[in-house]
C-alpha cells in the first residue's frame, strides 16, 4: 500500500509541475504579445500564480515522494549506480535550484518592475531592459524540455547514460532555439 501511495504522489507531483510549467510557458508567450501595460501585467501575474500555486507545490510533492522512494526502494545512495534514477535526481535537483534561483526570481522581479511601470503609466526603460535578458529566458525555455527528459528517464528506465546525455543535449539545443526565435516572433522592445 505504501508503494501505491508514493507512486500516486509522485505522478501527482509530476502532473502539477508539468501543468504549472505549461501555464507559465503560455502566460510568458501571452506577455510577449502585448505592449499594453494592463494586459502585460496580467500575463506576468499569471506567471506568478502558476509558479507559486502549481509548480512549487508539484515540485515539493515530487521532492518528498522521490526522496522517500529513493531511500525505501533503491537503498538511498544506491541510486548512484542506476543511470536512469541518477539522471532523474540530478536533473530534478538542477531544475529545482535553477527554477527557484534564476527563473522564478526573474519573473518576481519582472512583476515588481511592471507594478512600478503601471504606476508611472508607461513602459519604463528598466522594464524593457529586464524583459530583454537572455539568461532568464534560456532557463525558462529549458524547464519543459528538462521535465520531459526527467519523465522519459522514469518511464523508459534506460540502463546506460545515453538517454540522459542525448536528452540533455537536445533540451539545451531546444532552449537555445526558443531563446533565439521566440523573442523575434514577438518583438517587445520599442523601436526609436
Amino acid at each position: 500500500m505504501e508503494y501505491i501511495i508514493l507512486n500516486y504522489l509522485h505522478v501527482l507531483g509530476a502532473v502539477l509541475m508539468g501543468a504549472g510549467l505549461i501555464g507559465v510557458w503560455l502566460a510568458d508567450l501571452r506577455s510577449r504579445q502585448h505592449r499594453d501595460l494592463i494586459r502585460f501585467s496580467e500575463a506576468i501575474r499569471y506567471i506568478a500564480v502558476f509558479y507559486d500555486g502549481v509548480v512549487v507545490p508539484g515540485a515539493l510533492i515530487l521532492l518528498f515522494s522521490g526522496t522517500w522512494f529513493t531511500i525505501k526502494y533503491y537503498g538511498g545512495w544506491g541510486f548512484l549506480e542506476i543511470p536512469w534514477l541518477s539522471g532523474m535526481i540530478f536533473l530534478f535537483t538542477f531544475e529545482f535550484i535553477e527554477g527557484n534561483t534564476i527563473t522564478r526570481l526573474y519573473f518576481m522581479k519582472l512583476r515588481k518592475i511592471t507594478s512600478v511601470a503601471l504606476k508611472e503609466g508607461q513602459i519604463t526603460e528598466e522594464l524593457e531592459k529586464e524583459r530583454s535578458k537572455l539568461v532568464p529566458s534560456f532557463t525558462h525555455y529549458l524547464d519543459l524540455p528538462m521535465l520531459f527528459l526527467i519523465i522519459a528517464l522514469g518511464v523508459m528506465k534506460p540502463t546506460t547514460w545515453d538517454v540522459f546525455i542525448y536528452g540533455s543535449v537536445i533540451s539545451i539545443l531546444l532552449a537555445s532555439l526558443f531563446t533565439a526565435v521566440i523573442p523575434r516572433m514577438y518583438p517587445w522592445i520599442s523601436k526609436p
